[in-house]
């Protein structure tokens, strides 16, 4: 017996990819159609939205919500991965630096930014991932992007003999890399940088407090319910008894004013979550119906 369609937070622990959690969780909800949002590297800890049955496509709607996290950074090393899992290929004496001329190399990576990627990611360069070419040897040049970062805030210094540690906590939009910040901030001051640890702590409204580890979900499998998903997750407009039929066979609505901007979340009179829409001139339109 299958578990029922939602959303599972996982704690996701060090040294296992995504795609490791995706299979363990394969088998504790004993069904195949299993996916996550928004991947975390290995090294990486914290949230990670699973999707289970339907679920599953609300993943890349879920995906493009704002994410929390907290993360080391050391000054003073560049590696190849622009994290703790590369070689080191630079070394640059950081004790000079000052609390202060970190937080003013942080402003200019704030607010809305131009990144470039780090290389090693899973970005597709001519059908193959970025980090497969790298490690096959190529020099690779991936563009910028336009970014969110909403907060970069360093909590605490931990001055080294030759390197600088920093504890930062980041508020940023999807398809930020937190390691390309730790890269930047080390260039910009001239020392070099990389992430050391990287704890996510939210993505949209799914933060820490309700993730579970994988051996406490061994023991009880808690799933976020699609409708309860549905309301946290997205704008809500409530249906009357015909608009509810119309919805559930993925009509246009007329003359249908939405809320918000984006996928809005449709919910029946008895608060069942039926479909996302989203507008179009005067009509609501279907992106994808769940009943």
């Amino acid at each position: 017996m299958t578990t029922t369609a939602g959303i599972v937070v996982v704690d996701k622990p060090a040294g296992w990819t995504s795609h490791d959690v995706v299979g363990r969780m394969r088998r504790l909800a004993q069904t195949r159609k299993v996916g996550h949002a928004g991947t975390l590297d290995p090294m990486a800890t914290g949230v990670l939205l699973l999707g289970i049955g339907r679920a599953t496509r609300l993943l890349g709607h879920l995906q493009l919500a704002d994410k929390e996290y907290v993360a080391t950074i050391r000054l003073g090393e560049s590696t190849v991965t622009d994290d703790a899992e590369g070689e080191v290929t630079a070394s640059t004496d950081a004790s000079g630096l000052t609390r202060d001329s970190i937080l003013a190399a942080m402003e200019p990576l704030t607010g809305d930014i131009a990144q470039v990627p780090s290389k090693v990611s899973a970005i597709k360069i001519d059908g193959q991932r970025s980090y497969a070419r790298v490690r096959a040897g190529e020099d690779v040049e991936l563009a910028s992007r336009p970014v969110r970062v909403a907060v970069f805030e360093m909590t605490e210094v931990r001055p080294g003999e030759r390197t600088v540690d920093i504890d930062v906590r980041v508020v940023c939009s999807s398809g930020t890399y937190v390691r390309a910040l730790a890269r930047d901030l080390g260039s910009v001051l001239g020392v070099g940088g990389h992430l050391t640890m990287l704890r996510r702590t939210r993505v949209g409204g799914f933060t820490l407090t309700e993730a579970r580890t994988l051996e406490e979900l061994e023991h009880r499998l808690d799933v976020i319910a699609l409708d309860e998903v549905a309301t946290r997750s997205f704008a809500v407009h409530r249906l009357d008894g015909e608009q509810s039929r119309l919805v559930g066979h993925g009509r246009v609505l007329a003359d249908t004013p939405l809320p918000g901007e984006g996928a809005v979340a449709m919910i029946d009179p008895d608060g069942r979550f039926l479909a996302l829409y989203e507008q179009r001139g005067a009509s609501a339109r279907p992106v994808a119906v769940f009943v």
